[in-house]
């Protein structure tokens, strides 16, 4: 029997730009506490995303001291910082996908920043703590909610699952193109395929769904330049029902902390897709 153990742990505060590599964290209703709670929006509401402006790859952001800074990845001078709690109280219909929700606008002066850098009309906004937004409910099982991520609360890759990947490539990619929030070692390339239900740190997940790789994993987080790997491999052996699949998308029951090092104990398993 093989031992999983969590090796990284990830957030992205905000959706689209870099995220932040942690030791330790928690898990809220949402999923990871700061996960996905901003986003990046233009005039008509509409999510922004990598998938179409690749240089936001270049914004790396970070947190200190109850604020939260977001700083060029090859020029760190240009950068923004603000408070975690900081909004204007303008609440803005926000769409993600199919999804309808709402956005605290965060300040002016951060819509200027995030404008100039990009050239374009956009604003920053937070989710709201009293925002409800659901999980997909073919696959929720009580009515879960998500952040601003794509659909699901948290997800989950296997570094031989990367490593497999490697082996095929010229040129090696790392881990970031697949923006997991949980990065586990032990076991076969793909074994999170099997995952039914585990317990990690505190809290138990159900693995209710293989992700569907999409462009933006072809993108340098490094440089925000695009190329054409690793996508085009993965669909030589990873693609089902048209979709190249990659980690598996988890929903959570409660709360707690998770910790790099924590061991990841499957309680159920289901058949390899």
């Amino acid at each position: 029997m093989n031992n999983f153990y969590l090796s990284e742990l990830h957030i992205y505060p905000i959706k689209s730009l870099g995220g932040i590599s942690l030791q330790e964290a928690e898990i809220v209703g949402t999923g990871l506490k700061y996960d996905r709670k901003w986003m990046l929006i233009d005039e008509k509401g509409t999510f922004v995303t990598q998938r179409k402006y690749f240089e936001l790859a270049l914004l790396q952001v970070s947190i200190d001291n109850l604020k939260l800074r977001v700083s060029h990845k090859k020029d760190p001078a240009r950068q923004i910082s603000f408070s975690l709690e900081e909004n204007t109280g303008l609440r803005i219909p926000v769409s993600i996908w199919d999804d309808e929700s709402t956005g605290l606008e965060v300040s002016k002066e951060v819509n200027a920043w995030f404008s100039d850098f990009m050239q374009m009309n956009l604003r920053l906004v937070q989710m709201p703590a009293d925002a409800r937004r659901l999980v997909d409910p073919r696959y929720a099982d009580q009515n879960e909610i998500v952040s601003f991520a794509d659909g699901y609360p948290c997800l989950l890759i296997s570094q031989a699952s990367l490593d497999g990947l490697n082996e095929k490539l010229e040129a090696a990619v790392k881990m970031d193109r697949f923006r997991p929030n949980f990065v586990f070692t032990g076991g076969d390339a793909h074994v999170e395929d099997t995952f039914a239900k585990f317990s990690l740190g505190e809290v138990q997940f159900s693995a209710v769904k293989p992700c569907a790789r999409c462009v933006l994993t072809t993108i340098d987080q490094q440089t925000g330049e695009k190329g054409q790997e690793p996508l085009k491999t993965l669909s030589g052996y990873r693609t089902i029902n048209k979709k190249v699949m990659f980690g598996q998308n988890l929903i959570h029951q409660g709360s707690g902390s998770i910790r790099v090092g924590d061991e990841i104990r499957v309680l159920s398993w289901k058949a390899p897709i």
